[in-house]
Protein backbone atom coordinates (compact mmCIF):
# COMPACT_ATOMS: atom_id res chain seq x y z
CA UNK A 1 0.00 0.00 0.00
CA UNK A 2 1.26 3.59 -0.69
CA UNK A 3 0.77 6.45 0.80
CA UNK A 4 -1.69 8.89 -0.74
CA UNK A 5 1.06 11.60 -1.21
CA UNK A 6 3.20 9.30 -2.89
CA UNK A 7 0.37 8.54 -5.05
CA UNK A 8 -0.25 12.35 -5.49
CA UNK A 9 3.24 13.21 -6.36
CA UNK A 10 3.17 10.60 -8.72
CA UNK A 11 0.02 11.10 -10.48
CA UNK A 12 0.62 15.32 -10.42
CA UNK A 13 4.05 14.31 -12.40
CA UNK A 14 2.50 12.06 -14.54
CA UNK A 15 -0.43 14.31 -15.85
CA UNK A 16 2.11 17.67 -15.75
CA UNK A 17 4.06 15.27 -18.15
CA UNK A 18 1.28 14.40 -21.05
CA UNK A 19 0.13 18.04 -20.68
CA UNK A 20 2.87 18.39 -23.17
CA UNK A 21 1.74 15.74 -25.41
CA UNK A 22 -1.52 18.02 -25.29
CA UNK A 23 0.12 21.21 -26.27
CA UNK A 24 1.98 19.30 -28.77
CA UNK A 25 -1.41 18.27 -30.70
CA UNK A 26 -2.98 21.60 -29.47
CA UNK A 27 -4.25 23.53 -32.32
CA UNK A 28 -2.27 21.72 -34.77
CA UNK A 29 -3.19 18.54 -37.17
CA UNK A 30 -4.38 15.36 -35.67
CA UNK A 31 -6.63 12.04 -36.47
CA UNK A 32 -10.15 12.93 -34.90
CA UNK A 33 -13.46 10.69 -35.54
CA UNK A 34 -16.48 9.85 -33.68
CA UNK A 35 -16.75 7.01 -31.09
CA UNK A 36 -20.25 7.21 -31.34
CA UNK A 37 -22.72 10.24 -32.05
CA UNK A 38 -21.61 12.71 -30.01
CA UNK A 39 -18.48 11.47 -28.69
CA UNK A 40 -15.61 12.92 -30.44
CA UNK A 41 -11.72 10.65 -29.83
CA UNK A 42 -8.53 12.60 -31.32
CA UNK A 43 -5.44 10.27 -31.25
CA UNK A 44 -4.01 12.63 -28.63
CA UNK A 45 -6.70 11.30 -26.44
CA UNK A 46 -5.23 7.91 -27.22
CA UNK A 47 -2.11 8.88 -27.01
CA UNK A 48 -2.42 10.72 -23.29
CA UNK A 49 -4.10 7.60 -21.82
CA UNK A 50 -1.66 5.24 -23.10
CA UNK A 51 1.52 7.35 -21.28
CA UNK A 52 -0.42 7.44 -18.37
CA UNK A 53 -1.34 3.66 -18.48
CA UNK A 54 2.42 2.97 -18.53
CA UNK A 55 3.16 5.33 -16.26
CA UNK A 56 1.03 4.25 -13.27
CA UNK A 57 0.46 0.93 -13.55
CA UNK A 58 4.42 -0.20 -14.08
CA UNK A 59 4.52 2.30 -10.73
CA UNK A 60 1.17 0.51 -9.15
CA UNK A 61 1.15 -2.85 -10.66
CA UNK A 62 -1.25 -4.14 -7.92
CA UNK A 63 -3.70 -1.02 -8.88
CA UNK A 64 -6.55 -1.45 -11.20
CA UNK A 65 -7.42 1.11 -14.11
CA UNK A 66 -10.32 2.90 -15.41
CA UNK A 67 -10.48 5.13 -18.36
CA UNK A 68 -12.31 6.45 -20.87
CA UNK A 69 -10.05 5.68 -23.58
CA UNK A 70 -9.21 1.84 -22.39
CA UNK A 71 -11.50 -1.18 -22.78
CA UNK A 72 -12.68 -1.84 -19.57
CA UNK A 73 -11.56 -4.30 -17.61
CA UNK A 74 -13.53 -6.16 -14.62
CA UNK A 75 -10.69 -7.34 -12.68
CA UNK A 76 -10.70 -3.79 -11.18
CA UNK A 77 -13.88 -4.50 -9.26
CA UNK A 78 -12.23 -6.70 -7.45
CA UNK A 79 -8.98 -4.50 -6.87
CA UNK A 80 -8.52 -2.12 -3.56
CA UNK A 81 -7.24 0.85 -5.39
CA UNK A 82 -8.15 1.92 -8.91
CA UNK A 83 -6.35 4.13 -11.05
CA UNK A 84 -9.63 6.63 -12.68
CA UNK A 85 -8.44 8.69 -15.51
CA UNK A 86 -9.65 11.12 -18.68
CA UNK A 87 -6.67 11.51 -20.79
CA UNK A 88 -8.84 14.42 -22.06
CA UNK A 89 -11.81 15.58 -20.87
CA UNK A 90 -13.20 18.42 -22.51
CA UNK A 91 -12.27 16.52 -26.02
CA UNK A 92 -14.63 19.27 -27.68
CA UNK A 93 -13.30 22.20 -26.50
CA UNK A 94 -9.53 20.86 -27.56
CA UNK A 95 -11.32 20.12 -31.18
CA UNK A 96 -12.18 23.69 -30.86
CA UNK A 97 -9.08 24.71 -30.15
CA UNK A 98 -9.95 26.61 -26.42
CA UNK A 99 -8.34 26.11 -23.36
CA UNK A 100 -10.76 24.34 -21.70
CA UNK A 101 -10.10 20.72 -21.61
CA UNK A 102 -8.26 18.82 -18.80
CA UNK A 103 -6.32 16.01 -17.84
CA UNK A 104 -7.97 14.26 -15.12
CA UNK A 105 -6.67 11.09 -12.86
CA UNK A 106 -7.35 10.01 -9.25
CA UNK A 107 -6.44 7.20 -6.84
CA UNK A 108 -10.36 5.31 -6.17
CA UNK A 109 -10.23 3.03 -2.63
CA UNK A 110 -12.99 1.01 -2.42
CA UNK A 111 -15.43 3.08 -3.75
CA UNK A 112 -13.70 6.90 -2.61
CA UNK A 113 -11.48 9.13 -4.43
CA UNK A 114 -8.67 9.33 -1.62
CA UNK A 115 -6.32 11.37 -4.13
CA UNK A 116 -6.66 13.58 -7.21
CA UNK A 117 -5.28 15.63 -10.15
CA UNK A 118 -7.11 18.16 -12.77
CA UNK A 119 -4.40 19.63 -15.01
CA UNK A 120 -5.57 22.36 -17.57
CA UNK A 121 -2.00 22.24 -19.41
CA UNK A 122 -3.04 24.77 -21.89
CA UNK A 123 -3.29 27.39 -19.09
CA UNK A 124 -1.09 25.59 -16.67
CA UNK A 125 -3.50 25.48 -13.95
CA UNK A 126 -3.10 22.13 -11.76
CA UNK A 127 -5.53 20.99 -8.79
CA UNK A 128 -4.82 18.65 -6.44
CA UNK A 129 -5.83 17.26 -3.26
CA UNK A 130 -5.54 14.26 -0.65
CA UNK A 131 -8.39 13.16 1.46
CA UNK A 132 -8.24 15.12 4.62
CA UNK A 133 -5.74 17.49 3.74
CA UNK A 134 -7.20 20.36 1.81
CA UNK A 135 -6.89 21.13 -1.64
CA UNK A 136 -4.79 23.35 -3.73
CA UNK A 137 -4.06 25.04 -6.79
CA UNK A 138 -0.26 24.97 -8.40
CA UNK A 139 0.74 24.38 -4.58
CA UNK A 140 -1.99 27.07 -3.07
CA UNK A 141 -4.60 26.33 -0.62
CA UNK A 142 -8.21 26.51 -2.05
CA UNK A 143 -11.31 27.21 -0.84
CA UNK A 144 -15.06 27.53 -2.59
CA UNK A 145 -16.95 30.68 -2.43
CA UNK A 146 -19.13 31.28 0.92
CA UNK A 147 -21.58 32.50 -1.77
CA UNK A 148 -25.39 32.00 0.03
CA UNK A 149 -27.45 33.47 -2.47
CA UNK A 150 -28.64 32.24 -6.14
CA UNK A 151 -29.45 35.22 -7.31
CA UNK A 152 -26.34 36.81 -9.47
CA UNK A 153 -24.07 33.86 -8.38
CA UNK A 154 -21.58 32.61 -10.57
CA UNK A 155 -23.06 29.76 -12.35
CA UNK A 156 -21.29 27.04 -14.48
CA UNK A 157 -23.10 24.61 -16.67
CA UNK A 158 -25.20 24.38 -20.10
CA UNK A 159 -27.38 28.17 -20.14
CA UNK A 160 -30.69 25.11 -21.49
CA UNK A 161 -30.31 23.51 -18.27
CA UNK A 162 -31.50 27.06 -16.74
CA UNK A 163 -34.08 27.44 -19.09
CA UNK A 164 -35.83 24.00 -20.12
CA UNK A 165 -39.54 23.00 -20.07
CA UNK A 166 -40.84 22.01 -17.08
CA UNK A 167 -39.46 18.01 -16.49
CA UNK A 168 -36.37 19.41 -17.62
CA UNK A 169 -35.98 21.86 -14.85
CA UNK A 170 -37.36 23.04 -11.82
CA UNK A 171 -40.55 24.75 -13.14
CA UNK A 172 -40.29 27.65 -10.63
CA UNK A 173 -38.12 29.73 -12.70
CA UNK A 174 -34.19 30.43 -11.96
CA UNK A 175 -33.04 33.69 -10.52
CA UNK A 176 -30.80 36.22 -12.44
CA UNK A 177 -27.27 34.40 -12.70
CA UNK A 178 -24.06 34.96 -14.18
CA UNK A 179 -23.74 31.81 -16.55
CA UNK A 180 -21.07 30.54 -18.13
CA UNK A 181 -19.82 26.98 -19.34
CA UNK A 182 -17.06 24.47 -19.93
CA UNK A 183 -16.50 21.26 -21.77
CA UNK A 184 -14.73 19.37 -18.89
CA UNK A 185 -16.93 18.73 -16.05
CA UNK A 186 -13.56 18.17 -13.91
CA UNK A 187 -12.58 21.75 -15.09
CA UNK A 188 -15.96 22.84 -13.95
CA UNK A 189 -15.46 21.55 -10.35
CA UNK A 190 -12.19 22.84 -9.97
CA UNK A 191 -13.46 26.31 -10.53
CA UNK A 192 -16.13 26.20 -7.79
CA UNK A 193 -13.41 24.50 -5.30
CA UNK A 194 -11.18 27.72 -6.22
CA UNK A 195 -14.30 29.96 -5.99
CA UNK A 196 -13.58 31.31 -9.48
CA UNK A 197 -17.46 30.28 -9.52
CA UNK A 198 -19.28 29.77 -7.22
CA UNK A 199 -21.40 26.70 -8.00
CA UNK A 200 -21.98 24.11 -11.08
CA UNK A 201 -25.04 21.65 -12.38
CA UNK A 202 -25.19 18.95 -14.42
CA UNK A 203 -28.59 17.56 -15.42
CA UNK A 204 -27.10 14.57 -16.91
CA UNK A 205 -24.83 11.33 -16.56
CA UNK A 206 -21.32 11.50 -16.24
CA UNK A 207 -19.18 8.84 -15.65
CA UNK A 208 -16.54 8.22 -12.84
CA UNK A 209 -13.13 9.55 -14.95
CA UNK A 210 -14.78 12.89 -15.45
CA UNK A 211 -16.03 13.13 -11.56
CA UNK A 212 -13.62 11.59 -9.45
CA UNK A 213 -10.84 13.76 -9.48
CA UNK A 214 -13.04 17.14 -9.18
CA UNK A 215 -14.78 15.53 -6.48
CA UNK A 216 -12.46 15.28 -4.05
CA UNK A 217 -11.14 18.45 -4.82
CA UNK A 218 -14.50 20.21 -4.43
CA UNK A 219 -15.08 18.65 -0.87
CA UNK A 220 -11.23 18.82 -0.22
CA UNK A 221 -11.81 22.69 -0.76
CA UNK A 222 -15.24 22.83 1.71
CA UNK A 223 -17.57 22.18 -0.89
CA UNK A 224 -20.29 19.44 -1.30
CA UNK A 225 -20.63 17.41 -4.18
CA UNK A 226 -23.49 15.20 -4.84
CA UNK A 227 -26.01 13.86 -7.59
CA UNK A 228 -28.98 16.39 -8.22
CA UNK A 229 -30.61 14.51 -5.77
CA UNK A 230 -28.28 14.93 -2.98
CA UNK A 231 -26.78 11.30 -3.09
CA UNK A 232 -22.68 10.77 -2.10
CA UNK A 233 -20.79 9.61 -5.55
CA UNK A 234 -19.83 6.06 -5.70
CA UNK A 235 -17.27 5.05 -7.61
CA UNK A 236 -15.54 1.72 -9.31
CA UNK A 237 -19.16 0.30 -9.37
CA UNK A 238 -19.96 -2.21 -12.64
CA UNK A 239 -21.27 0.37 -14.38
CA UNK A 240 -19.33 3.40 -13.55
CA UNK A 241 -21.85 5.68 -14.47
CA UNK A 242 -23.28 9.15 -12.10
CA UNK A 243 -26.65 10.43 -12.83
CA UNK A 244 -25.92 14.29 -12.35
CA UNK A 245 -23.77 16.63 -10.56
CA UNK A 246 -24.37 19.24 -8.19
CA UNK A 247 -21.48 21.51 -6.78
CA UNK A 248 -20.96 24.17 -4.33
CA UNK A 249 -20.47 25.46 -0.93
CA UNK A 250 -22.77 24.13 1.73
CA UNK A 251 -25.32 26.78 1.46
CA UNK A 252 -25.43 27.06 -2.01
CA UNK A 253 -25.62 23.34 -2.45
CA UNK A 254 -28.44 22.75 -0.38
CA UNK A 255 -30.46 25.30 -1.95
CA UNK A 256 -29.39 23.90 -5.47
CA UNK A 257 -30.18 20.23 -4.26
CA UNK A 258 -33.71 21.62 -3.00
CA UNK A 259 -34.21 23.38 -6.44
CA UNK A 260 -33.44 20.59 -8.95
CA UNK A 261 -34.80 16.85 -7.08
CA UNK A 262 -37.41 16.38 -8.59
CA UNK A 263 -36.46 16.63 -11.67
CA UNK A 264 -37.23 13.65 -13.35
CA UNK A 265 -33.96 12.35 -15.84
CA UNK A 266 -33.66 10.37 -18.67
CA UNK A 267 -33.73 6.54 -17.86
Amino acid sequence: MQAPEADLALMEQAVRDAGAIARKFYRGSYRKWDKAKGQPVTECDLAIDRFLCDRLCAARPDYGWLSEETEDDPERLHMKFVWVVDPIDGTVAFLKGRPYFTICAAVVERSRPVAGVVYNPIIGECFAAISGMGATLNGIQIHVSNRRELENCRMLGPKATFDCPPGIAPTVPWPPMHVETRNSIAYRLALVACGAFDATVALSAKHDWDLAAGDLIVREAGGCVTTHTGETFRYNGKMPVQSSVVAAGPALHAQLVARVSDVKLPA
